[in-house]
């Protein structure tokens, strides 16, 4: 095993050699390559999983609560946010053909749904075995005898190409095996690579530097991983665990600059916003798989940035999922674009744009994406615009919803967020080819006053609960003008 104590330190190249040539060998051939777990690293006793006949290791993760109360109480009080949590499991291989998976439950399995269910998979059932071909490379929930909370996350990732070498001076590398890193500047040029089978634990150091948080009274330290330059890579097939730190301690990855792409690792149990993008040009996320369940432990917030692209990520988190926000003075956000993500809101809101809009946001697209669960007291989709910035142009496209509470919202006025004096607009947003259940239904469209209105709100094709959308459908109130309700 191999660990590294505060700073960043390279695993011997002769160790990450020999344990990647251990999971790949002959691997080229065949259809799926499985990494062994590190030793030491505590796995899920609540499933067995079988790919291909080879036994993978299933992974434990603490998941928000089936209670609402309890959810409430962990996303309202950081303090004790962390004695809130169930656990629910996660695995994870790569494949390279359609693949026969076997699910081992604990107890003998009366039902199960296979999420999303757009993918159609039609599992098998004998005793406590489920059984079903995954025909593509893509993250499916296994939910056996209605709990939906302790769920096997199945993470199947394409197989990995151009795995750079730990003997080249600008690759940060974990081998196969568990690390601990308290913080580390990853500069232009460099890459992290995150191996599968290694677990990087985030902790904090005795000595490091801190500010308190003014609205949680908690300790803030530096992200641990902070990419800060342009042409930096953060990669791998591995997990970066944050369970360690306390809750609002830090981020996981700041993202700062250009030309920087982050894919394929499990990010699990943030302590507070686990993948801020600010400032920056041309991101790509790609394949991340992110598991939170702390108060304000946000999957991906982009703020005041352009060019952003977040592609087939997982996401399961107490706060919100992908979220658009603009501070003052440093830059509007432009050309986002989101898409075939999988998601499960816990507390907050699934898709949105806002709260924290005091530059402007423009063109920011939402499309083919599954939510698979909406268990929260927000809003599965929003435009939530507390300040002064003009918001434009927001498209939510080909959207399946599994179940949501309170379906969309286009709103501004004044929260506990709001830091400019004035309201600002909201014009264009498009909601389309969407199909969705929602208990109740509810849509909101709220402008502030007859100059800061909301303007230009389209619904085209939108099915809810088995049937179109219709303009009753829809509450606006007197600030909101142009709404157009279509089949």
């Amino acid at each position: 095993m191999s660990y590294s104590l505060g700073a960043v330190v390279l695993v011997s190249a002769g160790l990450a050699v020999a344990g990647l040539a251990a999971v790949a060998g002959g691997g080229r051939a065949e259809a799926v390559t499985i990494y062994p777990a590190p030793r030491g690293e505590q796995l899920s006793t609540l499933f067995t999983l079988r790919v291909e006949g080879r036994r993978a290791p299933v992974y434990q993760a603490k998941v928000a609560p089936a209670d609402p109360a309890s959810r409430w109480r962990a996303m309202d009080n950081p303090a004790t946010s962390a004695n809130y949590y169930a656990k629910a499991a996660f695995a994870i291989f790569d494949m390279r053909r359609p693949v026969r998976v076997e699910v081992g439950s604990r107890e003998p399995v009366r039902s199960v749904r296979i999420l999303p269910t757009s993918l159609g998979i039609q599992p098998r059932v004998r005793g406590r075995t489920v059984t079903f071909t995954l025909a593509a490379p893509r993250p499916v929930t296994v939910e056996v005898n209605g709990d939906w909370v302790g769920v096997l996350h199945i993470f199947a990732n394409p197989p990995e190409t151009d795995v750079p070498s730990p003997d080249d001076p600008n690759v940060i590398f974990f081998g196969p095996g568990i690390h601990e890193v308290t913080r580390k500047v990853v500069t232009s040029g460099q890459t992290v690579y995150v191996a599968g089978g290694a677990v990087v634990r985030t902790v904090v150091g005795p000595d490091e530097p801190y500010t308190i948080n003014p609205r949680s009274g908690l300790r803030s330290y530096a992200p641990t991983f902070e990419l800060r330059g342009s042409g930096i890579q953060f990669r791998g097939r591995g997990i970066v665990d944050a369970s360690a730190c306390p809750t609002h301690a830090r981020n996981m990855i700041l993202v700062r600059g250009s030309d920087i792409t982050i894919e394929g690792v499990v990010l699990r149990d943030s302590s507070v916003w686990t993948m801020p993008i600010r400032e920056s040009d041309r991101v790509t996320v790609r394949n991340v798989k992110i598991i939170g369940r702390r108060a304000n432990s946000d999957g991906i917030n982009i703020c005041n940035s352009r060019d952003v692209l977040v592609e087939d990520c997982f996401i399961r988190t107490l706060d919100d999922l992908v979220v658009v926000k603009t501070d003052k003075g440093v830059g509007k956000a432009a050309r986002i674009v989101v898409r075939r993500c999988v998601l499960w809101n816990e507390v907050a809101h699934a898709l949105s744009v806002g709260a924290e809009l005091r530059e402007d946001v423009d063109d920011v697209l939402f499309e083919d994406s599954d939510i698979i669960r909406d268990r929260g007291r927000e809003w599965t989709l929003r435009v939530f615009h507390s300040d002064a910035a003009t918001v434009s142009n927001i498209r939510f496209v080909n959207l399946r919803i599994e179940e949501s509470p309170r379906l969309a919202s286009v709103w501004i006025g004044r929260a506990m967020w709001s830091r400019d004096p004035e309201r600002g607009r909201v014009r264009g947003v498009l909601f389309r080819d969407i199909v969705a259940k929602a208990d109740p239904l509810r849509i909101e469209l709220v402008g502030y006053d007859a100059d800061k209105a909301v303007e230009d709100v389209v619904f085209q094709n939108v099915v809810v609960n088995g049937r179109p959308l219709t303009r009753a459908d829809v509450t606006a109130n007197a600030y909101v003008r142009g709404v157009r309700v279509t089949p």
